[in-house]
């Protein structure tokens, strides 16, 4: 019996390949998503707080740096959960600089599964860069 008259499989797929075409519109989806919830996170925040500030009248002579607690990541959680509009915003812009350092993460995967080694050490130079000059 030769290859190709041999029955065919029922419920048998093909396996799906990881090309460079799917993993780049992976890396787009995830691009597209992490931006999309940056910015309603950020919109939430942004809403709240002009609800809970609508009767102040804005200082613009004077420059007043954020707190400390929005300053560091592990200082937002107590604010989050209290509801505080201002560590929303700053959530959705942790949210917004997390996206491309999770689009290089997700490269160096991708690039792994690939078995494309030159490309899989470029990322990982470039995630390790990323997160030391995150955490100076």
């Amino acid at each position: 019996m030769t290859e190709q008259q041999k029955p065919a499989i029922p419920n048998a797929s093909p396996t799906p390949t990881f090309d460079d075409h799917r993993l780049e519109m992976l890396m787009g989806r995830l691009l597209q998503t992490g931006v999309l919830l940056a910015s309603i996170t950020v919109l939430i925040g942004g809403v709240l707080f002009l609800i809970t500030h609508a009767n102040q009248t804005a200082n613009y002579r004077t420059f007043s740096a954020e707190s400390a607690n929005l300053r560091h990541p592990s200082h937002l959680l107590p604010l989050l959960a209290a509801g505080d509009p201002t560590a929303i915003i700053q959530l959705g812009i942790l949210l917004l600089i997390a996206t491309p350092i999770a689009r290089v993460a997700f490269g160096v995967i991708g690039f792994g599964i690939e078995r494309d080694r030159l490309y899989t050490a470029v990322s990982v130079a470039v995630l390790t860069i990323l997160i030391i000059s995150l955490f100076r």
